[in-house]
């Protein structure tokens, strides 16, 4: 297959839909001879602050001379952006020829009577694959959903687990308290590995604990003590830990504590024998970009986007709303998924906006409609207007916004790398007038 004929082909196994557990991943991994086993893993869970963590710590490593394999979803720019060595994202040829070996194995599964591969686990394969081709010195691991049962969790040789602020998400799948959900995202902790941890509710801490007891894992729990923030705006913030200064390109306030979990996990790679010299971990933390999370990317009016898609997210939004723009008029832009608690996050940041406009994801079919968030988003504000699509949703909010106003893009992930191409082909237009 070429890379058209293989995205044509993650496409058509689309009706496969997400299955949890590692019967499937397993089968098809041992087939490709079990790639994952030759990987240096450092596996990332949580509900919110896994990609910005990963962002921080990637950067860092390959600061510090490392050859760093990401692997994240889901993705804002570009679907291949999912698997990077660096910067640089896996080739359309390298894609195309590993998703062709994948592809193979999964349809002789599914002729012998098992169970197809999802899209997911067939992406997993393939980025295996393809970081053992490379020869990655570390690989870091985002979970897609969950932990114990997630397709990620295939692996075995997890040097260090780190996670981040578990909250309440994905509960059709992960179950309906805390205790659960941390239990199932604790479950990537690995038999004598290094468990870092940002600070968690209890409920969520005493799972942890008795899962590393369990596992014989040292468990290293974020210390935010010594942590003064110097300076912060929309554009970059500055802040001291453990007597070093810090700088972040990354807005929003929580882009703090996600440095920090990032830094303590830095700290324990150096015990264990790794070489990341101090002027790495400056580099590594002021080169990190992370795009979608709190990221400016307009001006006159300034123009936000921020893929807060549950509660605990749009909590960590009402924070930066109220850190930056308390004295501003803002509108926002809202599209979310249905089996997200579309109404908390509404009630949660509604109360800061002058007007809302609600619209549809595009190409989901998990979208909620832009007239349902529209009526939901109603029993928070007065001014809701329901739009046809992205590009009448932009230039709605730039017709009402002032040049001195806010405009905040949230909820999933999946639709704000077109709002940005929208915003930035408009911006374009208007400086060649």
């Amino acid at each position: 297959m070429n890379y058209k004929q293989s995205r044509a082909y993650i496409d058509q196994v689309e009706c496969y839909g997400r299955v949890l557990g590692l019967e499937n991943i397993e089968e098809l991994t041992q087939k490709l001879g079990n790639p994952q086993e030759d990987l240096n893993v450092i596996h990332v869970a949580g509900t919110n602050g896994k990609g910005s963590t990963i962002a921080y710590l990637s950067t860092i490593l390959q600061e510090a001379g490392y050859k760093v394999g990401k692997y994240i979803s889901p993705t804002i720019y570009s679907y291949r952006e999912r698997m990077s060595i660096g910067e640089k994202k896996i080739s359309k040829e390298a894609f195309a020829r590993h998703l062709t070996k994948v592809a193979a194995v999964a349809e002789e599964m599914a002729a012998q009577g098992r169970p197809h591969p999802t899209p997911f686990e067939i992406e997993t394969a393939v980025a295996f694959l393809f970081f053992r081709e490379e020869k990655c010195d570390f690989v870091v691991l985002e979970t897609g959903m969950g932990g114990a049962t997630d397709a990620t969790n295939v692996v075995r040789n997890t040097r260090m687990a780190v996670l981040t602020p578990i909250g309440l998400d994905h509960m059709s799948f992960l179950g309906n308290t805390l205790s659960e959900i941390a239990a199932v995202k604790a479950g990537i902790i690995k038999e004598g590995c290094v468990t870092v941890c940002s600070c968690q509710k209890a409920e969520a801490r005493e799972v942890i604990e008795q899962e590393c007891q369990k596992k014989h894992s040292e468990l290293i729990w974020v210390d935010t003590k010594t942590l003064k923030v110097k300076e912060t705006s929309c554009f970059g913030q500055t802040f001291q830990w453990e007597g070093e200064n810090y700088e972040v390109s990354l807005a929003g306030v929580y882009q703090i504590d996600n440095a920090v979990l990032a830094l303590t996990a830095v700290t324990q790679l150096r015990k264990m024998g790794y070489e990341i010299p101090k002027e790495a971990v400056s580099r590594g933390l002021s080169n990190t970009r992370w795009g979608g999370r709190f990221t400016v990317i307009g001006q006159s009016p300034l123009f936000v986007v921020d893929g807060a898609h549950n509660p605990d997210a749009a909590r960590r939004l009402e924070e930066s709303i109220c850190q930056y723009f308390s004295h501003k008029n803002i509108y926002y832009i809202v599209g979310m998924f249905r089996d997200k608690d579309y109404d908390e996050v509404l009630r949660i940041t509604a109360p800061y906006a002058k007007g809302i406009f609600t619209v549809q994801t595009p190409n989901s079919q998990r979208a909620l409609s832009a007239r349902e968030l529209a009526e939901d988003a109603g029993k928070y504000h007065d001014r809701v207007e329901a739009v046809s699509d992205l590009t009448e949703a932009v230039k709605r909010a730039y017709e009402v916004a002032g040049p001195q106003d806010v405009i905040v893009a949230f909820g999933s992930l999946s639709y704000l790398g077109e709002i940005t191409r929208i915003v930035r082909e408009r911006t374009d237009d208007e400086g060649e007038r």
